[in-house]
């Protein structure tokens, strides 16, 4: 097997560079048939057209019409030199994934076999076939952004340039949808745990795509983009184009003085009207019987806002008067928790203080006005008493220390 392949791949060897050769000898007659759209056949020998025929380089479509070169070389010259007018990308995904598909069959049923350099093949084959699937749609992007890029600028009208960027959308749409044949859950049922094949298949053929989405993207933005541009221009000329014709059909026309007109058109007659400022001229004496009268025609509005402003002043400031009675009412049971160790002496815990007196204090703040009312105190008094903070963290992973309860004790003499 291994020498049948062997030969195989000699022989593809001998024949396709013979026919790379052909292409490069005769490329000055070739290139002039792909640019006029039919070959010269007094260009070439009767062997060299017969060479060139059965390389399967030219062909003549019917016995009436001069040779051509065949559609798939010119697509290759296409490609090569970004002839976008005559390319003709082929993303024909389905066919591509039947291909993949045989190939991961063959590749199977040749490790199953144990026909190890015939697996080997298979598996450079499916690279071939999924690097060719994703070129295919760099190169249909490729050729949409050379489309964006030289086609538009370069189209005689605004009709042509809204034309091809109608074309463009097709053909974004129709890659789009390429794109969307991929089932990724297929070629991982595909891939079955091969570590090749999931690379392959999977990983780089993903990562592939999803560039592809993002460029596909932009190409749509600046597409629309541009489409909006366009209509925009061509209602604009369109607009320029219908004055220039209602001109020459009417050559005497002069526009109108439509700022001297009492009568405005609705059409010219958008601007807002101007309110005039007016105020009460207090120099004239004569009028100022006038200005009284109308003053005491104003009707009087009682203003219901002044009861409300005061019953919300009122409100706030009970709120306020609440507050201070509840801060000075904790203060002093925090005073009475300090006399009391002062009375026995011992130390005294602030929470257990809390719970006997059944006072109704949360406990954080209760924690926190004594150790305000600590801080607050003179440092000479300071001194007195000794202050114990019973800590813990906060959790297993957190080092935050947290108090947990104070203990007030007297300094020893």
């Amino acid at each position: 097997m291994a020498a049948f392949d062997s030969k195989t791949g000699s022989n593809l060897f001998s024949i396709g560079s013979e026919r790379l050769a052909l292409l490069g000898k005769h490329h000055k007659a070739l290139m002039q048939g792909y640019l006029d759209g039919f070959v010269d056949e007094t260009a070439f020998s009767d062997i060299a057209l017969k060479k060139l025929i059965n390389a399967r380089i030219l062909w003549r479509p019917d016995e009436q019409q001069p040779l051509a070169l065949r559609p798939l070389v010119s697509e290759l010259i296409a490609s090569m030199v970004a002839d976008e007018n005559r390319r003709q990308i082929n993303a024909d995904v389905a066919e591509k994934l039947e291909q993949i598909r045989n190939r991961v069959q063959a590749y199977r049923d040749s490790q199953f076999k144990g026909d190890y350099s015939v697996a080997e093949l298979q598996l450079q084959r499916l690279t071939e076939h999924v690097h060719d699937l994703s070129g295919q749609f760099e190169e249909a992007i490729d050729s949409l952004w050379h489309r964006l890029n030289s086609d538009f600028g370069f189209v005689s009208s605004l009709d042509d340039k809204i034309r091809e960027n109608e074309r463009a959308q097709k053909q974004l749409r129709r890659l789009l949808d390429g794109l969307d044949l991929l089932d990724f859950t297929e070629l991982i049922e595909l891939a079955e745990g091969n570590s090749h094949l999931r690379k392959l298949l999977v990983s780089q053929l993903q990562s592939q795509l999803s560039s592809h989405h993002s460029s596909l993207l932009e190409v749509q933005k600046r597409l629309i983009e541009l489409l909006a541009k366009f209509r925009q221009q061509q209602s604009r000329s369109m607009l320029i184009a219908n004055m220039a014709a209602f001109l020459r059909q009417h050559p005497k026309y002069h526009p109108a003085d439509y700022a001297n007109r009492s009568e405005v058109p609705n059409l010219l007659n958008q601007a807002v009207a101007i309110v005039p400022q007016a105020a009460i001229a207090l120099d004239r004496s004569s009028e100022r019987q006038l200005l009284a009268e109308l003053v005491l025609s104003l009707p009087r509005s009682v203003n219901s806002s002044l009861p409300d402003q005061h019953s919300a002043s009122f409100a706030v400031l009970i709120e306020d008067e609440a507050i201070a009675a509840r801060q000075q009412a904790l203060k002093l049971d925090v005073e009475n928790f300090y006399l009391r160790v002062i009375d026995h002496g011992s130390s005294l815990s602030a929470l257990d203080y809390l719970a006997q007196q059944q006072l109704a204090w949360n406990g954080e703040i209760w924690l926190y006005q004594i150790i305000a009312e600590y801080q607050a105190l003179p440092v000479d008094e300071k001194q007195m008493f000794v202050m114990l903070r019973d800590e813990a963290p906060a959790s297993a992973m957190n080092s935050l220390l947290l108090i947990q309860d104070i203990s007030i004790s007297l300094q020893a003499a």
